[in-house]
């Protein structure tokens, strides 16, 4: 068979009850990253209406560097720069790509990534076809980056840190110490890398993320994903204006793409307007956040201040149950296996958005109970 090694491979998934398949989205929505709810805003839709109307093309054409930098991606990168207080601002098609073309281009051999032994599959990618070396530190713990630091220079090596962490963990919910981590680049003369992918939109002030007292430091990288809380799809790299032009000049996963539709980096301006102008949405969504800490309790969904709350279960195939359970009685709740956490850390992720009401949650606890049993 032309595909012999590919089908075997699929049958050992199969066996270890790791075989993923595509299935339409149903029931009320506790899974998706569209936590403001902006994916379906009519604001949203009718910025796109507007410039459909004004003849803005749906495709770019090309890369940026030649014909597809359109007049809405320099808009996009400006404004971006603007309100994330950053000196420059560079538009991707996602944010993993735009993960993994920083990791492959910024850091340059003889130096050194420490990066959080929790952090995004994108990250790694990049990490794998950079020039540097890369090591991991335990998760959250700010001595451990001290450490991997201080044994890298004992050992020889002289080039430049760069840290790497993101801001809120998808699946823990739980946030990065960053003014510590922020103390230990200045005191390394270190690039500290955040990403910001699942608190954008939601913390901070006009939503512009846990990073923000860091925002416009000239060693502090941030990545903004366009497509959770903002409601469309893309990234944007905030940063010194440094950064901008190497990876126009040097990241080739940037430079050999075609570049983003500019409908959609219209779009994303638009949806930066309005996590601004609506501050109700993130209060809302805080009140959906309150009350599932309480009402999810006592089933042992942890609690962590933000719109990501995990049950961790362990056991990979009792997960899978009772996700199928909860997701029979209406309510899409995903688990979450091995390779995506680490063995023994299958679980529920609950991803609370404005997709759904107080009464949703009222219901998906009893459901719960019933499917812990």
């Amino acid at each position: 068979m032309m595909f012999a090694e590919q089908e075997r491979d699929l049958a050992r998934l199969t066996a270890a009850d790791r075989y993923r398949s595509l299935r339409p989205r149903t029931g009320v929505d506790f899974a998706s990253n569209d936590y403001l709810g902006l994916a379906g805003s009519d604001r949203l839709r009718a910025a796109m209406t507007d410039a459909l109307q004004r003849g803005v093309p749906v495709g770019s054409g090309g890369s940026r560097l030649l014909r597809g930098n359109a007049p809405e991606h320099e808009a996009l990168e400006a404004d971006a720069a603007r309100f994330f207080g950053s000196e420059a601002a560079l538009f991707f098609a996602s944010g993993y790509v735009a993960n993994t073309i920083l990791f492959a281009t910024l850091p340059q051999r003889g130096d050194l990534i420490v990066h959080d032994a929790l952090i995004h599959a994108s990250a790694h990618e990049g990490m794998r076809l950079a020039r540097a070396t890369f090591v991991a530190a335990a998760h959250n713990d700010a001595d451990a980056f001290e450490g991997a630091i201080a044994a890298w220079r004992a050992s020889g090596g002289t080039g430049r840190v760069w840290i790497a962490v993101e801001s809120l963990y998808s699946m823990d919910g739980d946030q990065a110490p960053l003014a510590a981590l922020s103390e230990i680049a200045d005191r390394h003369d270190a690039v500290l890398l955040i990403d910001e992918a699942h608190a954008t939109g939601v913390f901070g002030t006009d939503g512009r993320g846990l990073a923000e007292a860091l925002d416009g430091c000239e060693n502090v990288i941030t990545l903004r994903t366009c497509g959770k809380a903002l409601g469309c799809e893309g990234a944007l790299l905030c940063g010194p204006a440094v950064m901008r032009e190497f990876i126009v000049n040097r990241g080739s996963g940037f430079i050999f793409s075609t570049a983003p539709s500019p409908l959609m980096a219209l779009a994303v301006g638009e949806a930066l307007r309005i996590v601004a102008d609506e501050p109700a949405r993130r209060e809302r969504l805080w009140t959906l956040i309150a009350k599932a800490e309480r009402a999810l309790a006592p089933y042992g969904v942890a609690a962590t201040g933000s719109q990501i709350l995990p049950l961790v279960l362990g056991d990979a195939a009792r997960t899978m149950h009772v996700a199928g359970a909860i997701q029979a009685a209406g309510f899409d709740v995903r688990g979450i296996r091995p390779p995506t956490v680490p063995e023994g850390g299958s679980r529920l992720r609950i991803s609370l958005t404005l997709n759904a009401k107080v009464a949703d949650i009222e219901a998906l606890a009893d459901v719960m109970g019933e499917a812990l049993q």
